[in-house]
């Protein structure tokens, strides 16, 4: 398992921080626009950790280069279960340059939605989330 896998399945959120290139852009499923920059990304890195329950990987994906990853998991939303996947690019120097995810079922990608505005927004001092 790649070591930003491991890190996020053990709740080491410091260490996956640690794993992304400065310029990092991250996709969500929820906001149309990327998010850039470690700075920007590290938050929501805390924040689905904390909203994710019973988070596991259970298979690892990559390419004849060992570039690209799909890192596919499964979790809990309150009482939804998610199945989604972490793809991940690293840059020549070995730290993610791109981290995009994607997760179903739909009723589950609302739920995570909400859990993280509401986690976010709970981290910012009560301003909603960008």
């Amino acid at each position: 398992m790649h070591p930003f896998g491991l890190a996020m399945a053990g709740h080491d959120v410091d260490t996956a921080v640690t794993l992304l290139a400065a310029n990092v852009a991250f996709r969500s499923p929820v906001v149309f626009a990327p998010y850039r920059g470690r700075d920007a990304v590290a938050p929501l890195l805390y924040a689905v950790a904390d909203v994710l329950e019973d988070f596991r990987y259970t298979r690892e994906i990559g390419s004849t280069d060992g570039r690209d990853l799909a890192l596919v998991f499964q979790a809990c939303v309150g009482d939804r279960q998610v199945e989604g996947c972490d793809f991940i690019h690293l840059d020549g120097s070995g730290l993610i340059d791109e981290l995009f995810v994607m997760i179903r079922p739909m009723s589950g990608v609302y739920a995570l939605a909400e859990a993280m505005e509401a986690r976010l927004k709970a981290a910012s001092g009560g301003r909603r989330p960008t």
